[in-house]
């Protein structure tokens, strides 16, 4: 029987946190699914695919850094050509690939500055008879005028799509706690659990482990990971950790700095600069395998995105979060603050990127015990459960 054909929209304006939990979603689907990636975000050097998966890389569209414009990756085009393109580009796809169902990540519930495009490509699919289906995160972003957001959420959903799966455990955070009117929608709504990354064995990257991913025997070294996502963004906190280095070094230990794929060069240069100064500092542009060194790590010092949130919990290391802010984005914020109230993480705040205050807070975290909480992490698994059951045809039997 040949498999059902799935095509899988996503699009990253800021970090990677999107690309990643959606790739994620999709290593789970190619079991039962054929299955075409777009991605509309920037590409991402060594970033995994999973093998089967084809990849449709449209022209690149980010956010500025004040969040408030879209502009074109490509300097030399303007963004209505690109969203011309990328239009043309996902409508020629629906023709060709001919999807039996079409996964937008996070759409209607966000990026509907890409409806140009999304519109078009949704009702083409559809009048081709694909199902629609929306993957959306546990928290989604809050308007100034929410109850007229709710409102075009609410008509889009029930406009055009058959399906909504949330991944996340409404144990911990309701889907409700920032769209309220979760009942108005009139297609079937699933939690999934949530979608956390495929442990890995490709550790030959990760420091102070040997042949076999294990510390040497003896070495009892704390190990400080830091990161922040795809990196334009948090170097306050980056430069923080280095700093707070020089108040560290009566420790026995090392700590691995990841600043992002995306990380400005000027920033990353003068990270290195100073890091050179610092022994115990290590430095790196970016690793595919940021859960394996969480699995290594005494204590991760990060932003508390989706994903490195995921990594958090399934490693168990202890954790310093500091939620992004930026557009008065309250998403990591909610997550962050509703996992310190679990004692799971520690939160930070703008005002505590002082680097003597800062490297007492990390001692005193390494002398906690590390946290220990239950969530649902089934989110790859139960989502290609729920697709699977959306598009395989159903056999009637017949009675009597």
């Amino acid at each position: 029987m040949k498999k059902p054909t799935l095509l899988f929209y996503c699009q990253h304006i800021l970090g990677i946190g999107h690309l990643i939990r959606s790739m994620e979603i999709v290593r789970g689907l190619l079991a039962d699914f054929e299955v075409c990636f777009v991605n509309g975000g920037r590409v991402v050097e060594d970033f995994p695919i999973p093998a089967g998966v084809q990849v449709v890389n449209l022209p690149a569209i980010a956010t500025d850094t004040e969040f408030q414009e879209l502009r074109a990756i490509d300097p030399d085009q303007d963004l209505e050509t690109v969203f011309n393109l990328r239009t043309s580009m996902l409508l020629e796809l629906v023709d060709s690939f001919e999807p039996d169902v079409l996964v937008i990540e996070l759409f209607p519930f966000g990026r509907r500055r890409f409806s140009t495009e999304l519109i078009p490509c949704i009702e083409k699919a559809k009048a081709s008879g694909a199902k629609i289906v929306c993957s959306l995160r546990d928290i989604v972003v809050t308007k100034q005028d929410q109850t007229r957001h709710e409102e075009k959420i609410c008509r889009l959903m029930n406009q055009y799509f058959d399906l909504l799966l949330i991944h996340g455990d409404p144990a911990f955070q309701p889907l409700d706690l920032s769209f309220s009117r979760v009942k108005d929608l009139r297609c079937p709504v699933f939690y999934t659990g949530y979608v956390v990354q495929e442990s890995t064995d490709a550790e030959a990257d990760l420091p102070w482990v040997d042949s076999d991913g294990q510390r040497p025997v003896g070495d009892h070294r704390p190990l400080i990971l830091t990161s922040v996502g795809g990196g334009r963004f948090g170097h306050e906190l980056l430069f923080c950790v280095v700093e707070a280095a020089r108040y560290l070094e009566h420790l026995p230990h090392q700590i691995l700095v990841f600043t992002g794929p995306f990380c400005p060069p000027e920033v990353f240069a003068e990270l290195k600069a100073k890091a050179a100064q610092r022994p115990n500092v290590t430095l790196q542009h970016y690793t595919p395998n940021l859960l394996a060194h969480m699995h290594q790590a005494d204590l991760s010092i990060s932003m508390a995105g989706y994903n490195t949130t995921m990594n958090v919990l399934t490693s168990g290391v202890r954790a310093m979060v500091l939620p992004f802010t930026g557009n008065d984005d309250q998403e990591q914020t909610l997550r962050a603050e509703r996992l310190e109230e679990l004692g799971i993480v520690r939160v930070m705040r703008p005002e505590d990127l002082q680097p003597a205050q800062f490297a007492r807070r990390v001692v005193d975290c390494l002398q906690q015990k590390p946290p220990s909480r239950s969530f649902d992490f089934q989110g790859v698994e139960k989502t290609a459960a729920y697709v699977k059951d959306l598009a395989y045809p159903k056999v009637e039997i017949a009675v009597g």
